[in-house]
């Protein structure tokens, strides 16, 4: 009986061996199939650092471009309120411009309707006040029209003063 207590603790000695080598081997696989885990990790960490430097590096020139397109802007608004202003002034000015050509058309027509009244010889054409007196009566200003229709009457008599100023230097 010996023998066969000793046998079976050999053969059960074996059994355990076969299991303990069994097991071990399938330990060695998951070490392996760790160890290459940790590499495919250490690598995706790696290319983690590099993009995070990359977009620190992009955020730093981002905030540059954003420094430089504010101060742009302010310098862009500030030459935008100048030019308001300017167009502002140039508005004010040519409206009192126009304001007093009216005055002076309305003079002329005030001037040109008690002599329109009466029958009166054919006026000479040449002069520059016959000139003037021909556009305030070609001038026919409507509502809110009126205002240009003098300026455009007294620009028109201007020009033609001016025409014959010319040609009176030139003969």
């Amino acid at each position: 009986m010996t023998f066969f207590v000793s046998m079976a603790a050999d053969v059960l000695v074996a059994v355990l061996l076969v299991a303990t080598i069994a097991s071990s081997v399938k330990l060695s696989r998951r070490i392996n199939r760790l160890k290459a885990d940790e590499a495919a990790l250490r690598s995706t960490i790696g290319d983690l650092v590099v993009a995070s430097a990359t977009a620190e590096r992009a955020i730093a020139g981002l905030r540059a471009t954003l420094d430089e397109c504010d101060r742009t802007l302010t310098e862009r608004l500030g030459t935008a309120e100048r030019t308001t202003a300017d167009l502002t002034a140039h508005v004010q000015a040519g409206e009192s411009v126009i304001t007093r050509i009216a005055a002076i058309v309305g003079q002329a027509r005030a001037a040109a309707a008690p002599s329109a009244a009466a029958p009166a010889a054919p006026r000479p054409q040449a002069g520059p006040a016959a000139v003037h007196a021909r556009a305030v009566e070609t001038a026919t200003p409507v509502g809110n029209g009126e205002r240009v229709g003098a300026a455009l009457a007294a620009a028109q008599a201007l020009s033609e003063r001016a025409l014959d100023r010319l040609r009176a230097r030139a003969a």
